[in-house]
């Protein structure tokens, strides 16, 4: 999705304003458009199932982040292991826009094991859902609404009203998936009752609707508590805090890791049985009751 960055980039150049309106319009125009491209990619792969099956591979293996996020992981425990603070500041902003000047050893663990729960979600678990509910549409559509809420989302100077439309459509596309995949981190765990008690009890803390759930899944399954004061830029966030466990040490960072693997290997499996549903099943109702008429007509 590079590219759609750069074409986004460059429209908001040419309509950037400080309102609700001008947002609205270029994020609407933005995820519309490659919804658009999606019906169209399916329409003229209708009666080719070879290159819609690979279409789809193409599409799907375009939009997922899950095994970048999970290197990113694997980089950030390797640096934080090696005791190395000044590398693991610089490549946090790989995983978050945590201003990690400041940040220590433990602190990073943090906002490291934060990052990767929340991105599991997004990076893995939202686009297989919307790609088996949708297909391609589905698939490209969640992605550029995703995309867009990182480019101009954040709660800045600029963005507070450019960015409100694509902050608030990701939250919307994001509020199933969320659950699912807090859901199937619990379920990967092994511990279901424990992380569902946890995610009920403190999801509700967390100021995102979305990451709330997810985090607070994650630090049941980990035994760990996480949430505290984040810095973003001019913006300081309460997160409130979310687990009766340990703060995330460095040990963990690959243990949030090994999870989130299990979790998109799930979501991938839910998302299999999604696209495989029986589709269309009053036009087929309605098919098969014609030709009884005619039957009996006859």
């Amino acid at each position: 999705m590079a590219g759609f960055g750069r074409v986004a980039g460059r429209l908001e150049a040419r309509v950037y304003a400080d309102s609700r309106g001008a947002g609205t319009a270029y994020a609407g125009v933005l995820v519309g458009t490659t919804v658009a491209a999606g019906v169209v990619a399916e329409r003229l792969t209708k009666d080719r199932p070879v290159a819609r099956t690979l279409l789809t591979a193409i599409a799907t293996w375009a939009v997922l982040g899950g095994r970048s996020l999970e290197r990113e992981a694997e980089v950030m425990g390797g640096l934080l292991e090696d005791k190395d603070i000044p590398a693991a500041r610089s490549r946090l902003s790989h995983l978050c826009s945590r201003d990690a000047t400041e940040l220590e050893a433990d602190e990073l663990a943090r906002a490291t094991v934060e990052s990767v729960a929340e991105n599991t979600s997004d990076a893995t678990v939202a686009p297989l859902i919307w790609g088996g509910l949708l297909g391609i549409p589905g698939l490209i559509g969640y992605r550029a609404a995703n995309t867009l809420d990182a480019m101009v989302g954040y709660k800045s100077a600029r963005y507070r009203n450019f960015g409100w439309a694509a902050a608030r459509f990701d939250d919307l596309v994001n509020l199933v998936p969320a659950r699912v995949c807090a859901f199937l981190t619990g379920l990967t765990s092994g511990r279901m009752a424990h992380v569902w008690r946890i995610w009920q009890r403190d999801a509700g803390k967390h100021p995102s609707p979305n990451a709330g759930p997810v985090e607070a899944s994650f630090a049941a399954a980990l035994d760990l508590r996480l949430g505290g004061t984040n810095t973003y830029g001019d913006e300081v966030e309460d997160r409130g805090t979310l687990g009766d466990g340990l703060t995330p040490g460095v040990t963990d960072v690959r243990r949030t890791a090994a999870l989130a693997r299990r979790v998109s290997y799930a979501a991938a499996a839910f998302a299999a049985i999604l696209a495989l549903r029986p589709k269309n099943r009053g036009l087929e109702r309605s098919r098969l009751r014609t030709q009884r008429e005619d039957r009996e007509r006859r």
